[in-house]
């Protein structure tokens, strides 16, 4: 089936792969934290390897018959959305199977997927579902993997309904998809499967007819950069974050310390902010400037935080399904540039910080009181949305012959503003920001002193 001389990925086959067993696992209902993700795109996440020392089919072989073992362990993948009578949402565990496809792109190497400056527009081409809402998880499959063939190496391309999971559960996925593959016997990290929390709901989300659709444009134009950040450059990031207008150091020991005893409270005589937030406030200044905002122009910074270790009673460290919510921060862009990096990282963190039990459980019943899908997208011009997590296990996903070189997305929930963070490569605290932006803004950002003084130069 080949593709227009427009198209860099030839698609050459594609099947359907069922569990190795039969599901014994009842219907899943979606939750408070699922069901608004009906409306966006299914997420699409991957990894870029070396050419392993296998033929390539073989390659395929031995993927396929490991998907069907991990999908044993992963019924509700293997199954198709369903909506009762009442209205409520469920996650048919009947092993209707998975989609895999095989695509070529032999004419692409590894440097032309991470070589150039902005990401190149055929990656996206390394994922199915392009651009498939949620909601079509009532007709299809709910994961797809795509294996497509480089020059000199593979991708292995993820798409999963984002009613279903979320980040930590598809990475939970993917490493066990992995583990298997390369001949682990007992997998490390069972999912847990309970419908036990408040996260669930006798709220009915009423969906419009023909289905409910994203949010935000899918033709508006934008530039895509991967900016690199090592863990020797955050920690001056964090310091220079921690230390402004302080009149001397912070003993970092001694409040860390502090807080190990109960880390939901604040010390009174000092915030300590974390390198992540640092990291978002460098990178909420330098768009701000970008953007070239009047001073009263209100601004807003979206943060994506898992519920799982803030609600009480906790939820499992491997709960599958989606447990976020997102929090989000205000300030003028006037307050934002007339203010020091440490001001504008204490917005974050004192929201952050505030986003306990108490408010996951308002988030739940405000959501009850109106139910709706989440509105994704950038519609005053002004927001930032930063997804996905520098501590996702991205690179724990040896298939067999080696980690992954790079770490990418596909085309799916992008608009200008969507960052997403990912973990650097090396170990040890690197980071990356998958940053999309409209092209004037990118233009601003990579021109922009205080943010490009903390990048890796490529």
């Amino acid at each position: 089936m080949p593709c227009s001389s427009m198209e860099a990925v030839t698609l050459v086959s594609k099947c359907s792969i069922f569990p190795s067993q039969k599901s014994c696992l009842s219907d899943l209902k979606l939750s408070v934290s699922d069901l608004p993700m009906l409306s966006t795109h299914y997420i699409q996440k991957g990894g870029l390897f070396t050419r392993p020392h296998l033929s390539i089919t073989d390659l395929l072989s031995l993927l396929k018959r490991s998907l069907s073992q991990t999908l044993t362990h992963f019924p509700p993948l293997a199954g198709r959305l369903l909506t009762d009578t009442d209205g409520y949402v469920y996650i048919s565990c009947n092993d209707a199977g998975a989609d895999f496809f095989h695509a070529a792109a032999t004419h692409i190497f590894i440097r032309d997927v991470i070589g150039p400056i902005d990401v190149p527009d055929h990656v996206k081409e390394f994922f199915a579902f392009d651009r498939t809402v949620s909601y079509q998880g009532h007709f299809k499959p709910l994961l797809a993997v795509q294996v497509t063939e480089l020059a000199d190496g593979v991708f292995i391309g993820c798409s999963v309904n984002h009613a279903v999971i979320d980040g930590t559960s598809l990475w939970n996925f993917f490493n066990t998809f992995a583990e298997v593959t390369r001949g682990v016997k007992r997998i490390k990290r069972q999912p847990d499967f309970s419908r036990d929390s408040v996260l669930i709901s006798s709220a009915v989300l009423k969906i419009p007819s023909g289905g409910p659709k994203v949010t935000f444009s899918l033709d508006a134009p934008l530039r895509e950069r991967i900016f690199s950040f090592t863990r020797e450059s955050i920690l001056r990031l964090k310091d220079k974050t921690n230390n402004s207008n302080m009149g001397g150091e912070i003993d970092i020991a001694e409040v860390m310390g502090k807080q190990s005893n109960d880390p939901l409270k604040m010390i009174e005589a000092v915030t300590e902010i974390s390198s992540f937030q640092s990291l978002c406030a460098l990178l909420w200044r330098a768009v701000t400037r970008a953007r070239k905002f009047h001073a009263s122009k209100l601004t807003t910074f979206r943060m994506a935080v898992s519920c799982r270790p803030r609600l009480h009673p906790k939820l499992h460290p491997l709960y599958f399904g989606n447990a976020i919510q997102s929090i989000p921060t205000y300030a003028s862009a006037g307050d934002i540039l007339s203010h020091d990096l440490r001001w504008c990282a204490k917005q974050l963190n004192k929201n952050v910080k505030a986003h306990d039990n108490a408010m996951v459980r308002k988030y739940v019943e405000d959501w009850e009181s109106d139910p709706r899908c989440f509105p994704l997208g950038n519609f005053d011009g002004a927001m930032l949305t930063m997804g996905s997590s520098p501590r996702f296990p991205m690179y724990d996903n040896d298939f067999g012959w080696g980690r992954p070189i790079a770490v990418r997305s596909g085309r799916a929930n992008k608009f200008d503003g969507k960052i997403s963070a990912f973990p650097g490569r090396k170990v040890g605290g690197s980071v990356d920001l998958e940053v999309v932006l409209a092209p004037e803004t990118m233009d601003g950002l990579v021109s922009d002193p205080e943010f490009i003084h903390f990048v890796t130069p490529n």
